[in-house]
């Protein structure tokens, strides 16, 4: 898990949060029709994401995104910075 940051605050990608935790996004790193795709779905600054569970191979990821539930492969999720604040 890539984690940086500062005073209590991390900065990691959708997909290495935590099962069970919860993050705001801080930025999509995704470039043409994949980012308008994710800014559609509602995640831009600000939007609160939590990680509810992991597909039994592992990829892809679900998460609760606006009271929806929403599933991003790792390729997906890996270009969505979120700050967490956690240990």
């Amino acid at each position: 898990m890539k984690k940086y940051g500062f005073m209590g605050e991390s900065r990691m990608t959708l997909y290495d949060l935590p099962v069970g935790q919860c993050a705001t996004v801080s930025s999509i790193q995704a470039q043409g029709m994949v980012r308008r795709r994710l800014m559609d779905l509602g995640l831009v600054p600000g939007t609160k994401v939590e990680t509810l569970r992991i597909s039994p191979a592992g990829d892809p990821k679900a998460y609760k995104i606006r009271g929806t539930v929403i599933a991003f492969r790792e390729e997906e999720g890996s270009q969505i910075l979120v700050n967490y604040e956690g240990d």
